[in-house]
This record gives C-alpha cells, structure tokens and sequence, in this order.
C-alpha cells in the first residue's frame, strides 16, 4: 500500500442494498485497496476512516444516487465530499471486462478520474424530495384504482348469469355502489356468493383508492405550490406537471447548468445522427420520461387555446411540418421557457427565450 502522505484518492462505490463495496485509486490511477461496508450511517463512517488513513479524498463516484446510493450519497456530501454520479458500464464494456462489485466500483472511480462522469446527484434531502414521496403514493394509488375496475369488470365476464344480467350494464360508479350493497354471507359457499364476496373485495378497495386520491392531490398541490409558486402561477400547468418538472431535476436545480441540458434531461433535444456528407438529428428516446410527457402535456394543452402556439402552430403547417414534428419542436422550446422558471439564474446568464411565435 502506497504511503498516504500527499496522496490524493478517488473512491468509487458499487451500491447494493445491504452492503456497498469501494474501490480506492490514487491520483495516477493506482488501485490502493477494496472494501466493504454495510449501508448504514456506522458503515459510512468505516468507509470515510478507511479512506482518510489512504490519503485526502478528492471525490467519490457513485453508482446509484437515486437508489442504493442515495443514503451514502446524501451522507458523504453532508461530510463535505465531492459526490459525482456514474451510469453502470455499458453491456460491451462488462461482455469485455467481465462484472464484479469491485469490477464496477473500480470503473465508477476511473470514469470520474477520466472526466466521462461529471454529473452532481440529487440532494434528495429538500422540498422536492418531499413532493416525490407522494408523488409516488398517488401513482401507485391511481395504477391500483385502475387495476381494481379492470378486474371488477373481468369477474363481471365469468360471474354466473344471475349476477351478470343484473349489473353488466352499469356504469362504474354505480356499478361500485351496486356491488358493495351486496350480502354474500358470514361465510359463502356457492359460486354466486363466492364471487359476490370477491367482486365486493375488489368494490371496497376502488372506494378506498377513490377516497385516497384526492387526499394524496390537496398534498401535492400544497407542496408544489409552495416550492415553485412562479410555474404554478403559469396557465396551464398544473401540480401533477410542475411536481414532474420539479423531480426530474431535483433539489438542486444548479446542477442542470444550461437550458440544452434541461432538455436533454427532459429528452427533448434531438440527437445529431451525422455521418459523412448527411446532416441529420434523430429522435431523443432518452432521458426521464415522465419530464417528457409533462412537457408533451403542457404542448397539447397550449395548442388548444394559447393564440401565440396556435400561430406557431399554422405557420409550420403551411411549411409542410407533420402535427407530430411541430409538437417535438414545441416541446423544445417550452424547455426553455420551462428552464427558467425552475433554475435560478444568476447575473451573468441571459435570460430564457419564451417567445415560440420567433422560434424557428
């Protein structure tokens, strides 16, 4: 092991659930040591001590901020360290070199040496976090409410005719109210009761979804308003939008440095696809797709009564441009007015341009 004195170390961290292993690299790129530590706020500290008696720790690369890291993340950072987010190696590159957790932790700390990773993690500590959590709830509420009418409705398929007829016409809503009137017994022994006694299931938990919905909503627009008062006051966008916008770039927006990479994060920006004499972009399939679809939703939305859009919106039409083409082109520039609304700006960067009726 090389003497610590003046040695300047770079960690890199492959994040599991329960145990999180490290690769330390001098600044010639030298491994210096492995270890591994349990993800808890005593493991974290081993890890910072291990490293410290190795040299000064410069930065740390880690896999998985927004997952497994994000613990360690949020802690290395309150103890002063320079955290730098790292994608996993690409499928070529782990078919060439092969996969272990010291295997990936040693990429993560070569990436950030070699300048490829440069990304700062979210905080995941502020008011955004605090949006994101429920957030989540409501999701994960509306995909189940889904689910149950979806189901309530497939029973309806294979109940027996006595029940079928009665209630196959229904809307939902009153198709849920019918069903939980029902009285299949203490203790049901008959296919027509069985199945009243799971339709009835299945009716109780839509009401309770249906009930928990709102309560999730009042909480998001609270929370979002109070985090982005200037794109709530916007027309138009709405909490469940902004809250999107307001995940995909986090708790500190100043680590989205320009409008381009807002748009990149939010895949909007089209990919240059040259080659040779043809210049050309392709479509951006990437980046965080719910930011896309707020975007797309705030595009569909101002095409419909916003008069500037709708002119944008003519005046590509009559230069041939497919309704699809001028919503990708709409989608871009909404970025950028959206971007400077979410990032401060600080004296030295111009102003976001917003005026789609000049846009190419």
């Amino acid at each position: 092991m090389l003497n610590s004195s003046g040695t300047s170390v770079t960690l890199g961290v492959d994040t599991h659930a329960d145990v999180h292993v490290a690769v330390a690299l001098d600044q010639l790129g030298r491994r210096l040591g492995t270890l591994a530590v349990p993800s808890t706020p005593a493991g974290y500290a081993s890890l910072e001590a291990w490293a410290t008696d190795l040299g000064t720790v410069e930065q740390v690369g880690l896999e998985g901020t927004g997952c497994y890291g994000a613990s360690l993340s949020r802690w290395l950072r309150q103890h002063g360290h320079r955290v730098v987010e790292v994608n996993r190696p690409d499928r070529q590159t782990r078919r060439r070199r092969g996969r272990s957790d010291v295997v990936d932790a040693e990429a993560a700390a070569r990436a950030v040496q070699g300048g490829t990773a440069t990304a700062t993690p979210k905080s995941g500590d502020g008011a955004v976090e605090m949006i994101r959590a429920p957030r989540v709830a409501r999701r994960s509420a509306m995909k189940a409410r889904t689910q149950a009418v979806n189901q309530l409705k497939a029973l309806i398929v294979t109940a027996p005719d006595v029940l079928r007829e009665h209630i196959r016409g229904l809307h939902r809503m009153e198709l849920i109210r019918t069903v939980t009137r029902w009285r299949p017994g203490a203790e049901p022994d008959t296919l027509t009761t069985v199945t009243k006694l799971a339709m009835q299931s299945i009716a109780h938990r839509y009401l309770q979804l249906d009930d928990e919905i709102p309560e999730l909503d009042r909480h998001l627009q609270r929370l979002v308003t109070r985090a982005a008062p200037e794109l709530m006051a916007v027309k138009g966008l709405g909490a469940e939008t902004v809250a999107a916008l307001l995940v995909a770039v986090g708790d500190t927006p100043a680590r989205v440095c320009s409008e381009s990479a807002f748009a990149h994060l939010c895949g909007v920006a089209p990919i240059p696809a040259s080659s040779g004499e043809t210049s050309r972009h392709r479509l951006n399939r990437g980046g965080d797709r719910q930011a896309n679809h707020a975007l797309y939703m705030i595009t569909v939305s101002r095409m419909a009564w916003e008069p500037r859009t709708r002119a944008y919106v003519a005046r590509r039409t009559a230069q041939g441009k497919t309704k699809t083409e001028i919503i990708r082109c709409l989608k871009r520039h909404i970025a950028r007015e959206v971007y400077g609304l979410l990032v401060p700006r600080t004296p030295a960067q111009p102003p976001a341009r917003d005026d789609l009726a000049t846009a190419a």
